[in-house]
């Protein structure tokens, strides 16, 4: 089974919106989630924010083309979201903890 790929996007101008993201991203292929995050006390963008994508080649490229594209007057970076999971319960020396 074919894993699906998360990506992250930083340094997004904090006006652009998930349907902007969703549109820019769709020119790729099938995107199953997008999502900015957002401040929850002002209710407005972090400036980050994660897409997922069922097929790895798809994502691929658009991690390639949209790396440092100007969207909203910023230039976004774009890469692949690091899993989270293996960092948990590890020190910092990257053993497991018990």
């Amino acid at each position: 089974m074919v894993q699906d790929m998360k990506i992250m996007m930083r340094n997004l101008s904090r006006n652009t919106t998930e349907a902007e993201l969703l549109i820019l991203f769709q020119e790729y292929g099938n995107v199953q989630y997008c999502k900015l995050v957002m401040d929850k006390v002002t209710g407005k963008s972090k400036g980050f924010g994660f897409v997922e994508m069922p097929r790895a080649g798809e994502a691929k490229a658009a991690i390639k083309d949209l790396n440092y594209r100007d969207v909203g007057g910023n230039k976004i970076r774009v890469k692949k979201a690091e899993k989270f999971e293996e960092n948990v319960n590890r020190n910092d020396s990257g053993t497991p903890v018990s």
